[in-house]
């Protein structure tokens, strides 16, 4: 991103926690502090002060909080706005953009608690609009196959750029080359497409011959985690009300941290189911997603009660 000036936050990668520590005593606060290595989606760190960023690089550096994923940090510039998460098929200089999602990292209600890796999301993004993707076209997508090119790295497959958009435009997050989670469990209930034939058509280099259809509707996922996720938690609670659940029209339930147990269904991880519905509407769509978690139960179940709320909020006040 920095030899192709794609814009993104200030950064240092540090593998001296003292280093590190006397950079910190440079910066504004708040800043971002983050494992270097796979922490699943749990390695970030938003520091709102110095005693916090101190602590932080302790875990992750001298604890090992992380393992090795913590025995490198990155320091960011903390950007402020919106997050938008994007999907795009693409070898060498073509690629296809698949629909807009919005991701919801924080654990707890109000964006609040530690980042986990998604405690929801919905599609489309209500912060994305033709001009930012044009600026995320010639800015982003287009500088990094460029670079890819230069650097003669030959990359067949889907690019998932996690951005901010701030006042000045789109910002780069992170880059993956993966499918997004929980955001595939919204984006994927909408495409009509079939996703084989796109990936075959990728691997190809014939993706720009493709384009996909959408379900116009919106789609809401809320993810049931594990009491204490991202944290400790226990495992082995048995789940009901998952076939009631299934019942309801345009609800889909994906299974994420569950195994059989019998006849029974218990729970074996973090975030253990992800509930997507479909609606006319952003609001319709969250309602059926509600009504489908209303009907799921499992000990010490934790979910986050406002995924898409603001979005919502701010369709109804633009209505207004």
């Amino acid at each position: 991103m920095r030899t192709q000036k794609i814009p993104t936050a200030e950064a240092r990668t540090f593998s001296n926690s003292s280093d590190a520590l006397h950079y910190c005593e440079r910066l504004r606060f708040p800043i971002v502090i983050k494992a270097d290595g796979l922490a699943l989606g749990k390695g970030v760190v938003i520091a709102a002060d110095a005693a916090t960023a101190r602590s932080t690089i302790d875990d992750m550096m001298n604890q090992a909080r992380f393992g090795d994923a913590g025995r490198r940090i990155v320091i960011e510039e903390f950007l402020h706005g919106t997050e938008c998460s994007l999907h795009a098929l693409g070898r060498r200089k073509n690629y296809l953009l698949l629909e807009s999602s919005r991701d919801h990292k924080r654990a707890l209600d109000g964006d609040q608690g530690p980042n986990t890796g998604g405690m929801g999301a919905f599609s489309p993004a209500n912060n994305w609009n033709t001009k930012l993707q044009s600026r995320f076209d010639t800015e982003i997508m287009k500088p990094l196959l460029r670079g890819l090119i230069q650097e003669g790295v030959t990359f067949r497959g889907l690019l998932y750029p996690g951005l901010i958009i701030t006042s000045d435009g789109p910002r780069v997050l992170e880059f993956n080359c993966r499918f997004g989670d929980p955001e595939t469990q919204a984006l994927l209930p909408r495409m009509k497409s079939d996703l084989l034939p796109l990936l075959e058509a990728t691997i190809d280099g014939k993706i720009e011959r493709c384009a996909i259809e959408w379900d116009t509707r919106a789609a809401v996922t809320v993810v049931l985690a594990s009491g204490g996720y991202p944290g400790k938690y226990e495992s082995g609670k048995s789940i009901s009300g998952l076939d009631e659940a299934a019942k309801l029209e345009d609800v889909q339930i994906f299974h994420a941290g569950t195994k059989r147990d019998g006849s029974e269904v218990k729970t074996a991880g973090g975030r253990v189911l992800a509930v997507t519905a479909l609606g006319s509407t952003l609001e319709t769509a969250r309602a059926r997603a509600y009504e489908a978690v209303s009907r799921i139960h499992f000990e010490n179940c934790h979910y986050r009660r406002d995924i898409a709320l603001n979005a919502v909020t701010a369709n109804m006040t633009e209505l207004l």
